[in-house]
C-alpha cells in the first residue's frame, strides 16, 4: 500500500547552470551555458534519469512547451559534478524544468528542479561547491 512506501528526502543532489564558451550553444555574439547534476553525497548515485523540459508563454499570452528530453548517466561520483546538456540562452524566459530520479544503496529518489524565468543569466552567478566557475543553482 501507498501508506507503506518508504520516501526519503533528496539531500545533497541539485542541478546548476554555468557559463561556458565551450558549450554547444555557444555564438560569437552569445557564451554557451551548460547545466550540471552535482552529487554532494558521500555515496555514488546510480542509474540517473534526468527529464529536461521548458514551459511558459510567448508574449502575445500562448503557451510554449519545449520538447522533453531524457538524459541518463550510469553513475555521477561522490562530491562531483556532471554535464547533463548545453542550454540555449533563448530558453532563459521559460520555466526549465529537470526531473532527477536516482539510486543510492538500492533505495531510489527523485525530485523536480526548476530554474524560474528570467532566473538565469550573469546577474545571478554565486560561487557553487564542486563547480570551478560561478553558476545557478535551481530551487
Amino acid at each position: 500500500m501507498k501508506k507503506d512506501i518508504l520516501i526519503r528526502p533528496v539531500v545533497g543532489v541539485s542541478v546548476a547552470v554555468t557559463p561556458d564558451e565551450q558549450a554547444a550553444t555557444a555564438t560569437a555574439e552569445a557564451p554557451g551555458w551548460q547545466v550540471f547534476l552535482i552529487n554532494d553525497n558521500d555515496q555514488p548515485l546510480q542509474n540517473v534519469i534526468v527529464s529536461a523540459s521548458g514551459y511558459g508563454t510567448n508574449a502575445q499570452g500562448e503557451a510554449i512547451r519545449t520538447s522533453t528530453l531524457r538524459h541518463t548517466l550510469p553513475e555521477v561520483p561522490p562530491h562531483a559534478a556532471a554535464p547533463i546538456e548545453a542550454l540555449d540562452s533563448a530558453l532563459f524566459r521559460l520555466h526549465n524544468q529537470y526531473w532527477v530520479s536516482y539510486y543510492i544503496d538500492g533505495q531510489v529518489f527523485d525530485k523536480k528542479f526548476v530554474f524560474a524565468p528570467d532566473s538565469i543569466g550573469f546577474g545571478q552567478l554565486k560561487p557553487i561547491s564542486l563547480l570551478i566557475p560561478q553558476g545557478i543553482l535551481a530551487i
